[in-house]
This record gives C-alpha cells, sequence and structure tokens, in this order.
C-alpha cells in the first residue's frame, strides 16, 4: 500500500466544515432531538455496542504497513438490508503527522452472488458522531447513518468500507475535522477491507457527508500524488464555509454549541499545545469534559441545548495561533485533485450556507479541475444527503461502467 503525508498548500481562505453531523440542528424536526440530557443517554444506549477488546491496538502495528489487515470479524448485529452482511475490520493507518494508528470500520456486504470482478466497493466517510471513543458507527446497530444514504447504497449492489476513523472505537485521541487524517483512514481502509472480504472488486470511490465531505474532498487532493489506477473519484455532499464565519455561527446559533466542544478538543488532538480555555467560554467548559469523553451526537447537543448564543467564545479567541493553523490544515479548492470530483450542496442548508460551497467550487473551475456541482432548492443540511443519494449513485454507477466525468464549470455550475 502506498502512504502519503500532507503538504502544506497556500493559502486558500476557504475551510471544509466538516465537523456537521448526522443529525444537524436545522435539519431535524424538534421531535426528533432529545429534550433532557437523560433522554440523549437514552437514545444513544439504545443504539450502541460494546467497545469490545477487537478495538484494542495489535502489540505488532509497528511491525505492520499502512492499509495492512490487523483483525476481523463477521458481525451480525447490525440494522442491514435484507441479505446483507458485515464484516469488521482493524487495520494500520496514520494521522495527521504520519504516525502509525490503528483504526476501525467495517465492510458491509450486498445481498445476492457479487459481480464477476467483484463488488463495486463505495468507501463511506461518516459525518460527526462524536470525539469519544464509544462513538464509532461500528459500534452503532444502525452503523450511525442507518438509511441516510449508507444502507441505500448497500441495497442498491454496492459493498461499502465504512471507516470509523481513528480515536472512534480505537484507543488514541480522535482528530476530529482533520482532513489529512479522515482521509488517510479512508485510503488505507480499501487494502484492509480487500484482505477481509474476497469478494470485494478492485474499482472503488469515497463518498462522504459532512465531516465525511472532508475526508472525500481530501481523498481526492491524495490520489492527485497517489494516482491509485483504482480509484474513481469522489463525492462531497454539504461542507464548506469560510473561517471567519465558523466559530461566530456556532456561537451565535441555537443549540449548536457542543459542536465547539468537539472542535476544541479536535484541534488539541491535532495541537496538544493547544488548550480549549483559548476557545471555549467558563460556561461550555465546565461540561467540556463529559461531553467529550462519555456521550456523542445528542449528548452534546442536549448538554448545551439551552446555552445562550453569544457566550460561548472565550474574549479574544481569534488571537489563537492553533485555531489558525488547524484551518490551514484544513484548506480546500486551492490544490490539484486525482479524479474528477462531484460537489453537493443544499441551497436551505442552515449549518453549511450555500454561498461559501459555491465559492470553493468557483475556485475549483478557474483552476480547471474536474468538478461537477449540483446544488438542491429547499433541501437543509441532512435532507440534502437524503435526497441527493439517487444521484450520487447515478454519478458512481458511471464511473464504474467507464464513461467520462464532465465538469460543469462552463455552464456557470456556481
Amino acid at each position: 500500500m502506498n502512504t502519503w503525508t500532507h503538504t502544506a498548500r497556500p493559502h486558500s481562505g476557504i475551510w471544509l466544515l466538516g465537523f456537521l453531523a448526522l443529525s444537524g440542528i436545522g435539519q431535524v424536526q424538534a421531535q426528533e432531538m432529545p429534550k433532557t440530557l437523560a433522554q440523549a443517554v437514552t437514545m444513544e444506549q439504545a443504539d450502541r455496542l460494546p467497545i469490545t477488546d477487537f478495538y484494542s491496538t495489535p502489540a505488532n502495528l509497528a511491525a505492520t504497513k499502512p492499509g495492512d489487515l490487523l483483525r476481523k470479524e463477521a458481525f451480525s448485529g447490525y440494522s442491514l438490508p435484507k441479505g446483507a452482511t458485515a464484516v469488521r475490520i482493524l487495520y494500520h493507518s496514520l494521522d495527521s503527522t504520519g504516525q502509525d494508528v490503528a483504526t476501525s470500520g467495517v465492510v458491509l456486504i450486498p445481498a445476492g452472488t457479487p459481480p464477476p470482478k467483484g463488488w463495486p466497493v463505495i468507501a463511506w466517510a461518516h459525518g460527526t458522531s462524536g470525539v469519544a471513543r464509544l462513538c464509532a458507527p461500528s459500534a452503532m446497530k444502525d452503523v450511525y447513518y442507518g438509511d441516510e444514504g449508507l444502507m441505500p447504497m448497500v441495497a442498491a449492489g454496492f459493498a461499502v468500507v465504512a471507516t470509523d476513523y481513528h480515536g472512534l472505537g480505537t484507543e488514541g485521541a480522535h482528530q476530529y475535522v482533520n482532513k489529512v487524517a479522515q482521509a488517510h483512514d479512508v485510503v488505507n481502509s480499501i487494502p484492509a477491507a480487500r484482505a477481509a472480504v474476497s469478494s470485494l472488486g478492485l474499482k472503488w470511490v469515497v463518498d462522504g457527508h459532512s465531516q465525511g465531505g472532508l475526508a472525500a474532498w481530501g481523498v481526492a487532493e491524495a490520489q492527485y500524488d497517489l494516482k491509485d489506477p483504482n480509484y474513481l473519484g469522489a463525492v462531497s455532499v454539504a461542507g464548506v464555509a469560510r473561517e471567519s464565519d465558523f466559530f461566530g455561527h456556532l456561537s451565535n446559533t441555537p443549540g449548536v454549541g457542543f459542536y465547539l466542544a468537539f472542535m476544541a478538543a479536535g484541534i488539541h488532538a491535532r495541537y496538544p499545545q493547544f488548550n480549549p480555555h483559548d476557545l471555549l467560554s467558563d460556561s461550555v467548559l465546565e461540561h467540556y469534559a463529559d461531553v467529550t469523553a462519555k456521550g456523542c451526537f445528542f449528548y452534546g447537543y442536549a448538554t448545551y441545548a439551552a446555552a445562550p448564543v453569544g457566550t460561548l467564545l472565550r474574549p479574544n479567541w481569534e488571537k489563537s495561533a492553533w485555531i489558525h493553523r488547524f484551518f490551514e490544515g484544513n484548506a480546500l479548492a486551492n490544490a490539484p485533485i486525482g479524479g474528477p470530483l462531484f460537489v453537493i450542496a443544499g441551497e436551505a442548508d442552515q449549518t453549511v450556507p450555500i454561498d461559501a460551497v459555491r465559492a470553493a467550487v468557483k475556485r475549483m473551475c478557474v483552476a480547471k479541475r474536474l468538478v461537477t456541482f449540483r446544488s438542491y432548492p429547499g433541501l437543509d443540511h441532512d435532507p440534502t444527503m437524503e435526497n441527493s443519494t439517487p444521484d450520487q449513485l447515478e454519478w458512481i454507477r458511471a464511473r464504474f461502467a467507464g464513461k467520462p466525468a464532465i465538469s460543469n464549470c462552463a455552464a456557470g455550475a456556481t
């Protein structure tokens, strides 16, 4: 397996906001969100599977290389399409600094007999589940996204290789919303999955939503150097915003304060010199340890749901050099990509403003990258993922059929 390391790109002023979750606030009906912390705990426990010894880092990690399969187990505890099966995997990956890590995930295998060349593969990059070890999608009965794109892909005849990202399930800090770390986890999951499941084909695409939209775009950038002949392209759904809009939006939008805690944890995981105190107000710090260790998305939401807007940030937080370094490491739309990129956004997305997505795509068009952009009127963050799944699958099928992708930049895509 080839490895790759991140090369800093010039500052672009555009950033991928992969911090958004499976159930972002603007796109979920209020009755679906927990009203109390106790209710959040109950909801998460009902979906949770135990973190067993399967997820522990093996002693021989250093003797293996990125992409190597470390461990596998068939698992029957998921809610899958009829006839589909699952195999959990533990594999060798890299964090954002190139350090060796163990990452977990699961391979979802469609019902029926695979095609002569094996199942076509979608590498799935999930949205925000949390930052605690117990927030691994492979340790959830619905694999976290459930029917929101993920299971329809399996039902459509694709094998899905769904990484958890390092630190979710596995030991070690999760480098939350880190383009390089999460792209490493996606790229390295593919050879490991093939070693675990012999019916997988060689050809693959990556598809990601929200935090996974960052990962998918990162994979596209990585493939410019990797040039994997079996890689066919990337789908990035709902995720670009400017740094200047970022933390202010979170602080001033009701119900999303927990993302600030998650982001602080992610910055600290990447830059240990960063102190969350430099970003978060005392009222957020009071529960920071709990929301980053004891629960996942709903737990974080319920903890900060009633926090008054405008009170979540520490004064002068923008002076932190580590925050700016973090965003610079996640810069998008100013680097070449390998293969075609399909960018999707909802025109009514309340958490990822479409104007920022359009700006990123425009930058790609100016650089003559092979990018296709599609927006969906009236759709918020998660409905965009769910309702665009048929179009995603159509685009993906065309790549597996060998049809050339066609940029719609000249047609005024933005």
